[in-house]
């Protein structure tokens, strides 16, 4: 991801800056003991970012584990832990909760040495840290509408968001969610997406499958998180090819009874059809009230007014042009700051809208020297 390359001459500790004509000097204060909670899409990952950013920042930092991945999350701490030994670093510097529950999340949260929560997770444990009294640094879910207009490069459009969406078999949230086309060119990136081995799914089918993939409580079906496409038919009782990479649904609809309309941990695309880009803006933005306010939003064009457009307009926190969603948020393929934590800003309850980085962990301490006296006010 870049990211060591990125933050590695990043100063980070004691004087950051010296203004000699104005006499004043910022220094970097570590925050103290980070509580990071780890989610079970991208856990490992996870897990070294956050590690990463907080020794980086002279903090330390107590992972408390997702249930289903903690062996994956335990290990990667124990590889972390080992290195700083052999640097003759203090390896206490990382711990995790051998037992993690949600009680002991919450004491962790709420313990009187703990400075600051990273919290990636589920919409209630992100809600917890940010209730818990301890300042907090929270993201929120991601439903990334992209607007194909009708100037882009199909073929290598296409190309760019089948590569997204199946990285990681689409549980990266910024990952793309809808696809939504100018109708003069909808027949020639619906037959672009099927060359390139996309699914569209139908019918019975789609019902089917789309009932299954997203429960009555609008969260997806854990189990069909992170699966490829013919394991997803295989849970769902539904035929999809051996070639298919990404199953498509043509939807007309936003709303919480329409499951390809949400947030798809998995690559599956809902495919939408509008007149023109003010008409792809307005059902952005409705994809974006459903779930995803604050977060992402991609869009594929050569016309630089459409872009402006989309980037005033748009409830996000960062645009993307003409790259696939999931590795350009995350500043893989962009020029943004690397990060495993993408902050959705005040419009997603969130405390940020940065993609969070080591100078999100520390404070600044300020130093002046008088420069008047009173008698000169």
């Amino acid at each position: 991801m870049g990211g060591y390359e990125e933050y590695k001459d990043l100063k980070t500790v004691g004087i950051l800056h010296r203004d000699e004509e104005k006499k004043v000097m910022e220094a970097a204060v570590p925050v103290g003991v980070i509580a990071a909670l780890i989610p079970s899409t991208n856990p490992t990952s996870t897990v070294i970012f956050k590690a990463m950013i907080a020794l980086k920042t002279a903090n330390s930092i107590i992972f408390s584990p997702h249930p289903s991945p903690a062996k994956c999350i335990q290990a990667t701490v124990d590889v972390i832990r080992q290195t700083l030994k052999e640097f003759e670093a203090p390896e206490n510097a990382v711990n995790y909760l051998e037992y993690a529950s949600l009680e002991a999340t919450q004491e962790l949260m709420d313990n009187r040495y703990t400075k600051m929560i990273l919290a990636t997770g589920g919409k209630t444990m992100v809600k917890a840290a940010y209730s818990s009294g301890t300042p907090a640094i929270g993201v929120g879910p991601g439903n990334v509408p992209c607007y194909i207009e009708k100037t882009a490069n199909i073929p290598l459009t296409v190309k760019r968001i089948i590569g997204s969406k199946t990285f990681d078999n689409g549980v990266i949230c910024a990952s793309e969610q809808s696809v939504i086309v100018d109708e003069a060119i909808a027949e020639a990136v619906k037959e672009e997406f099927f060359q390139q081995g996309a699914y569209f799914i139908t019918g019975e089918d789609a019902a089917k499958f789309g009932k299954l993939m997203i429960q009555g409580n609008g969260l997806m079906n854990p189990a069909m998180v992170g699966k490829d496409a013919q394991t997803l038919g295989k849970i769902a009782g539904v035929d999809i090819p051996d070639n298919a990479t990404v199953i498509i649904h043509e939807e007309t609809q936003v709303g919480r009874d329409y499951p390809y309309s949400t947030e798809k941990l998995c690559p599956v695309l809902a495919f939408y059809t509008v007149k023109d880009w003010e008409e792809g803006l307005a059902l952005s933005r409705k994809v974006l009230e459903l779930k995803g306010l604050g977060h992402t939003l991609s869009l594929h064009t050569e016309d630089d007014q459409v872009v402006e457009n989309f980037f005033l307009h748009s409830p996000v926190s960062r645009v993307l042009v003409n790259v696939g969603s999931a590795l350009g948020a995350v500043g893989a393929t962009t020029g943004f700051l690397p990060s495993m934590m993408l902050g959705c800003g005040a419009i997603g309850n969130g405390s940020t809208s940065d993609n969070i980085g080591p100078k999100n962990l520390i404070n600044i301490r300020y130093l002046a020297y008088g420069d008047k006296e009173i008698g000169d006010l």
